[in-house]
């Protein structure tokens, strides 16, 4: 029987990761290791229940006890926090589910590959900090990654069989986010609720107002450059509003292969689970002449700085990519908080870069994790300050 386990199992990905380990036998078919959640524990202890998993482990020690009571008539396990989500990596299983927003996934990741297993990575923020060090942990213990972002996933399939050398360009779709249509000059003022009302995906909180502010997609053109090894000038993204096509790649003779489905994460996941068999999905299929028509343009720098600031972090590489991704995270929690606008958390990450410029070193690549680490808990301080200093100054 398959082993597997999934961090992050309470998250849009995760819960759709469950759905589908469901639908194929669930606890009949999979031997469930761990499940790890955020502060959700009903739900996190309803699919520990479903899925007979060994262990559930929820990110915050104080929740520990109401975890273990929704459990208490279950052989299942518990614990919490950081290190119990760590060491609940280090329990080897077939397959891993690596769906942790944030700088948060990267020790587990890293841990669950020392097995030498798959790791199918929603985690862009693992290959946007540490690609060199993830892609190398992966070769030493002869480990897999399958990449789960829908247009990796995407990239990732349209290259089955092709030669990398005969790439001459990666595009990166985007939706635009909910605020595509506005006025430039309105944006300043959106609301999060405004810029969580996303037109054709229905994700998490931050990713939804990341997709608005196109940092997801930011992220997204480093890890393709990261994953697939290709230069930053092969890195193009394009606005497609339909959301049908997932990313596309352009080969030297001209061709351009494109992946096109409906907007479904089940599609991506299902495909690194079943890899490398093509199995049936419970996905929508596309009526190409309901759908008539496929629409592009360019992204308007202006409108979205963050992809800016994403090739100037590929120029950079070293820690810069720890530095981008922890600033972005703290822009984003102040922007939730109400304490800055839209526009300024592009401001607070391009300020932070500027002022770690110094301590990140020359332009080479991090030598350890604890590096990664250490660059994050520091943008992560000054990206606060700075965001403070904006606050006050609103």
């Amino acid at each position: 029987m398959r082993s597997i386990s999934i961090f992050g199992a309470t998250g849009s990905v995760g819960e759709q990761t469950v759905d589908l380990i469901q639908r194929a036998g669930g606890a009949g078919a999979f031997r469930v290791v761990a499940l790890t959640g955020g502060r959700n524990l009903a739900r996190l202890a309803d699919m520990a229940r479903s899925l007979h998993a060994e262990l559930a482990v929820c990110a915050d020690p104080a929740d520990l006890p109401a975890l273990r009571d929704l459990l208490a008539d279950t052989t299942t396990e518990t614990a919490a926090g950081p290190e119990a989500i760590a060491e609940a990596a280090d329990r080897p299983a077939d397959w891993v589910m690596s769906a942790i927003v944030g700088a948060a996934g990267l020790v587990p990741g890293f841990r669950a590959l020392r097995h030498g297993r798959t790791l199918a990575l929603a985690n862009k923020e693992s290959l946007v900090t540490a690609g060199p060090l993830l892609l190398a942990e992966a070769a030493k213990h002869k480990a897999t990654i399958l990449p789960v972002d829908s247009e990796h996933s995407a990239i990732f399939q349209a290259l089955t069989g092709e030669d990398i050398t005969c790439v001459e360009r990666i595009i990166l779709t985007a939706s635009g986010g909910a605020l595509r249509d506005w006025p430039l000059e309105a944006l300043a003022k959106a609301t999060v609720k405004e810029a969580l009302a996303h037109p054709n995906w229905a994700m998490g909180q931050r990713i939804t107002i990341d997709s608005a502010s196109m940092f997801n997609k930011a992220l997204e053109v480093i890890e393709t450059r990261e994953f697939f090894g290709v230069t930053p000038d092969q890195v193009e993204v394009i606005i497609h509003p339909e959301s049908l096509i997932h990313s596309m790649v352009g080969f030297h003779d001209g061709a351009i292969m494109a992946h096109l489905g409906a907007p479904d994460m089940r599609h991506p996941i299902g495909y690194a689970l079943n890899w490398p068999a093509r199995d049936a999905l419970p996905v929508a299929r596309l009526d190409l002449a309901q759908v008539s028509t496929l629409t592009f343009r360019a992204p308007d720098l202006a409108r979205y700085p963050a992809l800016r600031l994403a090739r100037e972090v590929m120029a950079r590489r070293g820690l810069a990519g720890a530095a981008f991704n922890a600033a972005k995270e703290i822009a984003l929690d102040h922007f939730l908080a109400g304490g800055i606008g839209f526009m300024d958390m592009a401001g607070v990450v391009e300020d932070t870069l500027t002022a770690l410029d110094p301590e990140m070193g020359a332009s080479n690549l991090p030598e350890a994790l604890e590096d990664v680490l250490g660059m994050d808990h520091l943008a992560r301080v000054r990206a606060g300050e700075i965001a403070r200093a904006r606050a006050g100054g609103r």
